[in-house]
């Protein structure tokens, strides 16, 4: 069993918070019929450690472990989950920033991290459509004024 991670954007904290209780916890992004927000679904991508090294190359700085600042929103149950974070301004503007050039280039670094490549490191191209997911939904929430959360389950 893994962790799921779904990342989106709100208008602010109430508005997220708001989503997942309309929602009975979550998920915020639907499969089948539609999003129940603008989401996207990223299994394996936690935004502490393994998007948070993702923001530190875009940045050029080191990853160190408050990189990306998380705050806990809501919780269904501390144990089990799910759980709602928001992620800090400056992760947003950071991944909204990713370019076209950046993204090969990115996406080779961060299929060499720990997190990515357990069997060695993934094709240099492997990350690049989670990039640019990611970094469009930066965008569209920057451009907005809004914020970005990451809804994530046992």
């Amino acid at each position: 069993m893994g962790v799921l991670f779904d990342y989106f954007r709100a208008k602010d904290d109430a508005a997220a918070v708001r989503m997942m209780e309309d929602l009975g916890g979550g998920p915020a992004a639907a499969s089948g019929d539609g999003a129940a927000a603008d989401a996207i679904d990223l299994k394996g991508i936690e935004p502490a450690v393994t998007l948070g090294k993702l923001v530190s190359f875009v940045r050029g700085v080191d990853w160190e472990v408050n990189l990306v600042d998380l705050n806990l929103l809501w919780s269904a149950d501390d144990q089990e989950g799910p759980w709602l974070v928001s992620l800090d301004r400056a992760t947003r503007d950071a991944l909204a920033s990713i370019n076209d050039g950046q993204v090969r280039e990115l996406s080779a670094r961060w299929g060499r991290i720990e997190e990515l490549a357990w069997s060695g490191p993934l094709p240099e191209d492997e990350m690049s459509p989670v990039i640019e997911e990611v970094a469009a939904l930066a965008r569209r929430a920057r451009d907005a004024g809004e914020d970005l959360y990451c809804w994530c389950c046992l």
